[in-house]
């Protein structure tokens, strides 16, 4: 069964890839394409010889954007399988279908929203090359704490059910949580790179379609899993379904 669920945690992760390609050519990359000016702007003004490209504006979003989108889809396609997996009917009694529009919805929130709000995404022409690899671990270590406090709050409210309401629970593991993502957030160091003359109306579209894009890859792994999912479970072959019916109908005929 452990098979299967990954399967078709790759499939759904490679639609999910191919619908945040679509979404990030439509809202992402007209405020790259600005960034990119923009940064050609500031090297010419102080001088600066701009950097040779290894792969072009055009390979970078059309083939390249489309491969590092699904790819990155088949990943957390898989992890989202793995961990489906682990959790179903140890995290609350709900239908397979619902357990994986939960986990997905709350991967979003845990590993990319919580996460963006302290570190969020920047367009390029932001941020010095020398800072790039502090700024990354500090977004690893906000994403690995509000994955820590999550998994804390599951715990948390599993031990808190049996001497309080479930509803009341939730309240105090969900209270946790919140409480360990903000100290955590107000005690990790600011990262405040943006220059004055960058434009912010292309700084705001750009962390919306960041946002949008990793919204539209949760919701169709979420989707797409949660459809397969009960049938799966039940040992039943999904692809086959339609095939049965057109067999069945011949039949009748």
């Amino acid at each position: 069964m452990l098979r299967n669920l990954l399967i078709w945690g790759l499939i759904a992760g490679a639609c999910a890839g191919l619908l945040a390609t679509g979404f990030a050519e439509l809202a992402g990359e007209p405020s790259i394409g600005q960034a990119i000016s923009f940064e050609a702007r500031q090297a010419q003004a102080a001088g600066e010889m701009p950097e040779p490209e290894l792969v072009s504006r055009g390979v970078q979003k059309t083939a390249g954007l489309l491969t590092a989108a699904v790819v990155y889809g088949v990943a957390l396609g898989g992890l989202f399988a793995l961990a489906f997996g682990y959790v179903y009917g140890r995290v609350g009694r709900t239908s397979p279908g619902r357990t994986a529009l939960w986990l997905a919805a709350s991967a979003f929130a845990v590993l990319f929203l919580v996460p963006f709000l302290k570190y969020p995404a920047n367009p390029p022409g932001i941020g010095s090359h020398e800072t790039i690899g502090d700024r990354t671990l500090l977004q690893l270590a906000m994403m690995a704490v509000s994955l820590l406090a999550a998994i804390a709050a599951v715990r948390l409210r599993r031990a808190a059910s049996a001497h309080v309401s479930p509803a009341s629970a939730t309240a105090i593991s969900g209270a946790a949580y919140v409480g360990i993502v903000v100290v955590a957030g107000l005690a990790m160091p600011a990262v405040d790179e943006v220059p004055r003359a960058f434009p912010g109306t292309t700084l705001w579209q750009f962390r919306q379609a960041s946002v949008g894009m990793s919204a539209v890859l949760w919701a169709t792994i979420g989707l797409v899993f949660a459809a397969a999912v009960p049938r799966v479970m039940a040992g039943r072959p999904v692809l086959a379904r339609s095939g049965h019916r057109r067999q069945a109908a011949a039949q009748r005929g």
